[in-house]
């Protein structure tokens, strides 16, 4: 696929089907991503790439969490967004809560979509991205975005989709303990990918972004 269709086409993808995804394509995927630019070049990510009964454990050790009214506890917090940027997040919501047919006062329906995040969207496989506990947070994080976005754009050329999921990984215990991973990897990021189901009325959203004269300033140019 070209670099300009992938960029304008990649969608979050929250809805997929059953079939599996051959390991021999999620590691193409995951070399070409690889070539991402980092730091240095220090190549801080390290990958973990589950399916299977690995992946339905965490699934079901998240949702056991989370029925236990357990506090999530992960590796990476996330501030609340503020202003201009949760009123983006609010119509993000407001359009994915239209296109599922969940009313914003239907508790039970909301407590759902919120179990999807935690199962990876029921996606057959997830990349979850780590890093050393010894590497500066905030220089790594960016460059485990920039591998993030890499690994999302090359799987649009299989016909898989993905969707970038903090959620999942909201009980790194839970990850940890079916895993291997040691408390010395910061558990960064999670990547549900699969084969989009596009019946699944969440895939239709198209998100919206904001027009390049609101977020650029121009200097030297007449």
């Amino acid at each position: 696929m070209d670099i300009i269709e992938a960029l304008r086409s990649r969608k979050s993808i929250r809805g997929y089907k059953p079939d599996q995804v051959p390991k021999e394509i999620l590691k193409e995927i995951l070399e070409i991503a690889s070539r991402s630019p980092s730091a240095k070049n220090a190549q801080p990510w390290e990958i973990t790439v589950v399916a299977g009964e690995v992946l339905e454990q965490i699934k079901r050790g998240n949702l056991e969490m989370l029925a236990s009214g357990a506090i999530p506890n992960p590796d990476v917090p996330y501030k609340d967004f503020h202003g201009v940027y949760k009123g983006r997040q609010v119509a993000l919501a407001i359009q994915l809560f239209e296109l599922m047919g969940i009313d914003r006062k239907d508790r039970d329906k909301r407590a759902a979509w919120n179990q999807r995040g935690l199962r990876f969207f029921d996606a057959p496989a997830a990349i979850i991205l780590t890093a050393d506990i010894s590497l500066d947070e905030s220089a790594t994080q960016f460059d485990l975005g920039i591998i993030t976005h890499a690994i999302c754009l090359a799987a649009l050329n299989y016909g898989l989709g993905t969707c970038i999921n903090w959620q999942a990984i909201m009980y790194p215990e839970v990850v940890r303990r079916f895993t291997g991973i040691p408390k010395s990897k910061r558990i960064t990021m999670s990547i549900a990918i699969g084969y989009p189901n596009w019946d699944f009325p969440a895939n239709k959203l198209e998100s919206k972004r904001e027009p390049v004269e609101s977020i650029t300033s121009w200097y030297g140019f007449d």
